[in-house]
């Protein structure tokens, strides 16, 4: 999810944030010292920006907690859609064929189940898929995955896409309807490999 693009927040700004979220949910302490914090836009908002906050002294070692920033409001991306949609609805989020398939990565990602995200399996290279496969379960993943589609309109005018969607141990292929305002239904979805001696381990909160 967005391994680029990201601005370093330093000085005043970072320590004006870290005063306005620190504990992170009550528990994850920040400092100027170690808390690294870093920004970047989102295609589909105007004035909307993805954050996050790092911090070697956290446990897991891996955790990397999000906020949306809506000129100056913070909304806490914590594994559940309500945050989202309210930021949809407020900024509001603009949607079309060119960035759809960007929005779904990112409503899939930051909404979760209890086996973390609903990670959009796209590419071999990609930093969330599971390390130190061995060669079996390597074959199983690069044999399921490919990129994401966008398949037009229906006749709601709700845009239409499928995508390889990788939850828990398993992967699926699942369709979606995305609405303008940024509501996601997964229409259907059908198991492509299952019982994965792996899950995605990339934690939010």
């Amino acid at each position: 999810m967005y391994q680029d693009g990201w601005n370093s927040v330093s000085g005043d700004e970072l320590k004006g944030f870290l005063g306005q979220v620190n504990p992170i949910d009550g528990k994850y302490k920040c400092s100027e010292a170690s808390t690294l914090v870093e920004w970047r836009a989102l295609p589909f908002y105007e004035k909307v920006v993805l954050i996050r906050v790092r911090d070697n002294n956290w446990a897991p070692e891996n955790l990397v907690l999000y906020y949306l920033a809506d000129q100056g409001q913070l909304f806490r991306l914590n594994g559940t859609s309500p945050p989202i949609h309210e930021v949809n609805a407020n900024a509001p989020i603009k949607l079309n064929e060119d960035i759809i398939l960007d929005y779904l990565r990112f409503f899939c990602f930051f909404v979760r189940g209890e086996e973390g995200p609903f990670l959009v399996a796209e590419s071999m290279d990609d930093p969330y898929l599971p390390k130190n496969m061995d060669e079996k379960t390597k074959a199983v993943i690069e044999g399921s995955i490919r990129p994401a589609a966008y398949d037009g309109k229906n006749e709601k005018g709700h845009h239409l896409a499928n995508a390889v969607v990788f939850y828990s141990n398993a992967m699926f292929i699942a369709h979606f309807s995305i609405q303008e305002t940024g509501l996601i239904e997964m229409l259907d979805d059908e198991l492509l490999a299952g019982d994965l001696p792996t899950k995605i381990d990339a934690p939010i909160a």
